[in-house]
């Protein structure tokens, strides 16, 4: 390792040139290593293209700026989720390694969420620490274009239109790790991409390029909204046609030359001109553009390049609290409210559908309907619907949901979106500022951090997330349909069905 004996700070030669980094608490950390060009002036909106490289060494002690976004401080659930400083020029990534030596070590790149308009890899909630520590590995996380700047659509003067810039950062940082994560101690075709959220739908987008196993091995897609509707190019243009009208600009070269933060301050109010009353909305949505998103994102990991990828994917019991048990607009819905917002889903069978949600939880108000009915529709029953796809082409897959309901806000949250990644991370230290883990019983959660953050170490090593400490998880399968509980007890559960 040679690092770790005299605490010499470790340089690594990337093909872009080399990079010193530090050495914390026996790891070599190297931050906001460039990992494509700047998306800026001409490149705004624009593919990701290769990083010129630099001369000298380049100082990676520090973390690269996030990119641009609006920060929401105060939020009851998260507290919030974004770190300043930004800049357009954000295409940076941050790798945590035992060792930079030859040992091929297995490799996990974290995606973040953030509904495609927040996060970064700066934030301390995503470091990859304790599973490079845990587990051997080396862990890469990543900045990647958010809002306006990663989501709008856009032609060029040629006509030639430009979807989802965020994919191709994403895909970028990907090559990048195949041809240089090597020289980080790490295995190039050991390699896992996880995500959680917007992170985990980027997940299943990117397998669609990783035919062969080129890219990735593994995936670990952790609360998945595959049943988000995505854009086609003609949606994605108006909404482009939209934003200009909110923005005040004439066309795209106007656009294009504005700041970054007039873009970025419009995104609310696209966001008020998108939102439906009981649906989980997000002003930018990835488009299915037949180049860089030929297909819906579950369908690479069924049919398409990635059919070969080994599958974890889950759930949290109440994803969608996240958005409506708190906000007064829907804590005091009330059943009439419901109703039409269930008649979106059942048509004329949403009196019977949500006397349905009623009976299944006792003493259930509007809103825990409405959060029921939208978790199924949105998480729950397309992932255990993939699940049974993935076990039909005997291909291997393994669920879990997450039911450790947060005592948070007098339990009106139940297990929501996000509640899980503490636990996954073991890092509850760097989560303090998250409301939602408020009266959280100290060793029920560090006992199942254990047991989740092990049985993620143990499927990015062997593809199988079993290991001694826990009860034994099956594969999925059409006849057992086994999904693992993740809770002050954990077990494993057959025949679990959508409500």
């Amino acid at each position: 390792m040679g690092f770790t004996q005299d605490g010499t700070a470790p340089v690594v030669h990337t093909r872009s040139g080399p990079v010193r980094g530090a050495v914390e608490d026996g790891l070599a950390v190297f931050r906001g290593v460039p990992y494509a060009a700047p998306p800026v002036g001409a490149l705004r909106w624009r593919p990701a293209e290769p990083h010129q490289g630099w001369s000298g060494t380049l100082d990676a002690t520090t973390y690269g700026p996030g990119s641009p976004q609006v920060v929401r401080e105060g939020d009851p659930i998260l507290g919030s989720h974004g770190l300043p400083p930004f800049d357009e020029d954000c295409l940076t990534l941050n790798v945590w390694t035992p060792g930079t030596d030859d040992a091929r070590r297995p490799v996990l790149v974290w995606i973040h969420g953030g509904a495609f308009v927040s996060g970064s890899g700066a934030m301390p909630n995503y470091s990859g620490e304790t599973f490079a520590r845990d587990g051997d590995l080396v862990v890469v996380n990543l900045n990647y274009r958010l809002g306006p700047l990663g989501l709008l659509s856009c032609a060029s003067d040629d006509g030639t239109e430009h979807h989802n810039v965020w994919l191709t950062d994403q895909l970028a940082a990907l090559h990048w790790v195949r041809d240089n994560i090597a020289a980080f101690g790490g295995d190039p075709d050991h390699v896992t991409v996880a995500g959680q959220s917007a992170g985990a739908l980027s997940t299943a987008a990117l397998a669609g390029h990783a035919g062969g196993g080129r890219l990735f091995c593994r995936a670990i897609l952790q609360s998945v909204p595959l049943a988000m509707p995505l854009a086609t190019p003609d949606e994605a243009l108006a909404r482009t046609a939209a934003y200009l009208e909110i923005v005040g600009a004439k066309d795209v070269d106007e656009l294009r030359r504005l700041p970054w933060p007039r873009l970025v301050g419009a995104t609310a109010a696209l966001l008020a001109s998108t939102m439906e009353w009981g649906h989980w909305t997000t002003p930018f949505v990835p488009v299915l553009d037949g180049v860089t998103a030929a297909r819906q994102p579950v369908e690479n990991l069924l049919d398409g390049p990635g059919a070969d990828i080994d599958v974890l994917i889950g759930w949290t019991a109440e994803e969608t609290a996240f958005t409506f048990a708190l906000g007064e607009a829907y804590a005091s819905a009330t059943r009439e409210q419901v109703l039409r917002r269930a008649r979106d889903s059942f048509g004329d069978g949403a009196a019977e559908a949500y006397a349905a949600y009623e009976a299944a939880r006792p003493g259930a108000r509007p809103v825990d309907v409405l959060v029921d009915l939208t978790t199924d529709e949105l998480f729950r029953k397309p992932t255990l619907a993939f699940a049974q796809a993935r076990a039909a082409r005997g291909r291997p897959v393994w669920t879990y949901e997450f039911t450790l309901p947060t005592p948070a806000h007098d339990g009106r949250l139940g297990a929501p979106h996000c509640l899980d990644l503490p636990f996954v991370f073991d890092n509850f230290d760097k989560w303090s500022h998250a409301p939602f883990l408020s009266g959280m019983d100290g060793e029920t959660g560090d006992g199942l951090a254990r047991t989740m953050h092990r049985a993620w170490i143990s499927f990015i090593r062997t593809g199988d997330p079993n290991h001694p400490t826990m009860p034994h998880w099956d594969r999925y399968d059409r006849q057992s349909r086994t999904t693992l509980h993740f809770d002050t007890v954990t077990t494993a559960v057959s025949h679990l069905t959508p409500h």
